[in-house]
């Protein structure tokens, strides 16, 4: 009986390899696995730094000049040297009007003619009129939100303050250069790895399926689990190169500092392929069909990364039944994960919750897949 139970390990360590060296050998031959790992992320990192910026440079506005005093043209010149506005000079409001509405402008500013009779008694009256296109309530907001910026630094510039004003000094954490790329790089890492982890492993078990090599696999002596596992590990190292890959473009390409440790950042990824490997792994063995699969891992993995995950769009500004569904969507906490080791460092009780909850998740998706694929011919 003992040697029974002994030559019984090696048997089933010896089925493991041999699946993973035939899996290895089908990514290397598949030109599409490399180029969904190597070439997808480079691209997909490019457009989401240069294409996707939350980052506002050169609103285009308007600023009506009605007064010839020397403060009032001074004012307006300083609306024209900030980077965040594209300005378009006029003498009468009527000029600027009619962009709004057509949408070529954002709004305008009114410097008034009685401007210098306001200055005398700034603080208890408004000094310029500010008018946006309320069409786009975040780009209306940030068009009054800077106005009021240029004209707090040209109040500075002339070294008067606003009686009542208080005098703020703000300082930025994290992002000291306030750049949307160094928040939407890591971001984007995450939803790569979705599309690969996913992708992938959802064209797996289809594709045995559709070339008719799965009835082989199901007849030999390996269990189940082997030939998951065996599936699961080619693909969780490919991940994981493509993670460290966009990783070192994001920090020597687009210059995102990692002020945390790649230990960490790779204890991370390595979390996050669980979940997604996981899902790859449902959808193959319940669609048994490549094209469904491939759709499948889009609408249920792409998707809900991107949307429902904070990428974008706050989380905190959902509908309540929007949020609760973004608990089971993994990316949710990778990209926090993500964005935490990035720019704050290694904050571990951030990270400890999160990866226990993609652990979680990806233990309910692997469970689910080894419950569906059967030693059976049966669908």
């Amino acid at each position: 009986m003992t040697a029974l139970r002994t030559s019984g390990r090696p048997g089933a360590f010896s089925r493991l390899s041999a699946l993973v060296r035939k899996e290895c050998l089908q990514v290397v031959r598949d030109p599409s696995a490399i180029l969904i790992a190597f070439v997808l992320p480079v691209i997909l990192l490019f457009l989401f730094a240069y294409a996707v910026s939350l980052d506002i440079r050169k609103l285009a506005i308007g600023v009506v000049l009605e007064s010839d005093s020397a403060s009032a043209q001074s004012l307006a010149a300083a609306f024209g040297a900030t980077r965040s506005f594209k300005v378009t000079a006029a003498r009468d409001r009527r000029e600027v009007a009619d962009g709004v509405t057509a949408g070529t402008l954002r709004g305008f500013v009114v410097i008034p003619q009685d401007f210098e009779r306001r200055l005398a008694t700034a603080g208890h009256t408004s000094l310029i009129q500010v008018v946006t296109d309320g069409s786009q309530p975040n780009t209306a907001n940030f068009v009054a939100a800077y106005t009021q910026g240029v004209v707090a630094l040209w109040f500075a510039g002339r070294g008067v303050n606003r009686p009542g004003a208080i005098d703020v000094q703000s300082r930025v954490w994290f992002n000291q250069v306030v750049e949307s790329r160094w928040f939407l790089v890591p971001g984007a890492i995450a939803i790569i790895m979705t599309m690969i982890g996913t992708l992938l492993t959802a064209l797996v078990l289809a594709r045995e399926w559709e070339r008719g090599t799965m009835e082989a696999l199901i007849s030999t002596p390996a269990r189940i689990v082997e030939i998951l596992v065996g599936k699961l590990i080619p693909y969780f190292l490919l991940g994981m190169a493509a993670t460290i890959v966009a990783s070192l473009i994001a920090i020597h390409g687009f210059g995102v500092p990692l002020r945390g440790s790649w230990p960490a950042l790779l204890l991370l990824s390595a979390a996050f392929m669980v979940p997604a490997l996981g899902q790859g792994l449902v959808i193959s063995a319940v669609t048994r069909n490549q094209f469904v699969a491939s759709q499948l891992a889009l609408f249920t993995g792409f998707l809900p990364a991107f949307l429902l995950s904070g990428f974008i769009f706050e989380i905190d500004s959902m509908p309540a039944p929007i949020r609760l569904l973004t608990y089971i969507v993994p990316a949710r906490y990778f990209i926090v994960a993500l964005q935490t080791v990035f720019l704050a460092g290694d904050v571990w009780s951030l990270f400890l919750p999160n990866l226990v909850a993609m652990l979680a998740i990806g233990g309910i998706f692997i469970g689910i897949a080894t419950l569906r694929t059967r030693k059976s011919l049966d669908v």
